[in-house]
């Protein structure tokens, strides 16, 4: 304590230039932020291309702790710290920097692929496991560079992590495989992000994300289904969005037997032409169809009323408002729908 004591009578001047550097390094460092920022903010080009949000969020973090880094630097070169310390320190503020570029760069390759990894078409789909590879990779490239410029070689290093991985693999395996399985998927883009789905064990709902262990998927209801990756990779997936999101729909239609065909399949073309206008949903091209099928059932006529809709989901509305529509025009022009029948015979036994 008083080795410490007697060093700062001695030393006192040179210590508060040193916190004086240090404090306007930290300060100016501020400031360089605040008008980056500022013109980051304004430039007209960076908000349309979101370019200002992955900036900010990629460089807010990293200004400050390099400025703190640089005026640590520049306050001991004004001091009298010996050399011996003062290499050390230069030594762990250059690690220290590699680190902090690295995170840097991390974030800004998981943004970059946030927001301009849909642009690409037949790049990586835009999912949390795409953004984790690209920020592991970043990751990587960091601690090579740390281990290069402490000298340390690196070939015996992936020698070991090739033996010790092998075992982490074999202990490893469920995870391993969710792991490959959605980077399959992934990569495959048989399913994408916002595609509307059903597996073959029921589940259905839009692809609302794929990390590294399971694909999320939002129902209608809007509740969340996490499914192991590797079991996405081996089910059988209709997928409602591809190869177009447009899908065809079916109303069937049950009328009496004294029924006129011709008349009811004139009267469900015009109830769909009619609703068409009100449906948005409901598409034009190819225009709705109505086909006597399945045909002669056990007490009625059936037909089908068959249309096409935008996606999925709008599928729904469309068959509520034409059922409805059907209904009332059917009570108008006087056509029954019969309610199920069944005749019987009775045979009476002779004695």
């Amino acid at each position: 304590m008083d080795q410490i004591v007697r060093f700062f009578e001695h030393h006192y001047i040179r210590f508060l230039i040193s916190l004086a550097v240090l404090a306007t390094v930290m300060v100016a460092g501020w400031l360089f932020r605040k008008i980056l920022f500022h013109v980051i903010r304004n430039w007209k080009y960076a908000k349309e291309t979101h370019l200002d949000v992955i900036l900010t969020e990629s460089l807010r973090g990293p200004i400050v702790i390099w400025s703190l880094m640089l005026g640590i630097d520049m306050a001991i070169r004004s001091s009298e710290t010996p050399e011996r310390i003062a290499d050390q320190i230069e030594v762990t503020l250059a690690i220290l920097w590699i680190v902090s570029l690295t995170m840097m760069l991390s974030r800004l390759a998981g943004n970059v692929v946030r927001f301009y990894g849909s642009r690409f078409a037949g790049e990586l789909p835009v999912t949390s496991l795409s953004k984790n590879l690209a920020q592991i990779l970043v990751i990587i490239l960091g601690i090579l560079s740390i281990l290069h410029y402490l000298k340390i070689p690196i070939t015996p290093l992936l020698t070991a992590l090739g033996v010790g991985g092998l075992a982490v693999a074999l202990a490893l395996q469920d995870t391993l495989s969710n792991l490959f399985g959605g980077f399959y998927i992934t990569v495959a883009g048989q399913i994408r992000l916002g595609d509307y789905i059903r597996l073959h064990s029921g589940e259905e709902g839009y692809i609302s994300d794929i990390s590294w262990r399971s694909t999320t998927i939002r129902a209608l209801a809007n509740n969340l289904i996490i499914i192991p990756n590797a079991n996405m990779a081996k089910a059988t997936i209709t997928n409602f969005n591809l190869p177009e999101k447009r899908i065809g729909i079916s109303v069937p239609v049950s009328v009496d037997y004294s029924s006129d065909p011709d008349r009811v399949e004139r009267v469900l073309l015009e109830v769909a032409g009619e609703a068409m206008p009100d449906l948005p949903a409901m598409l034009s091209d190819p225009a709705p169809s109505v086909s006597f099928s399945p045909g002669f059932g056990d007490f009625a006529l059936q037909f089908t009323l068959s249309c096409q809709v935008r996606e999925y989901q709008e599928q729904f509305r469309v068959q509520h408002e034409l059922r409805k529509r059907i209904l009332k025009r059917f009570r108008t022009e006087g056509i029954e729908m019969p309610y199920p029948t069944r005749t019987i015979y009775v045979k009476q036994a002779q004695s």
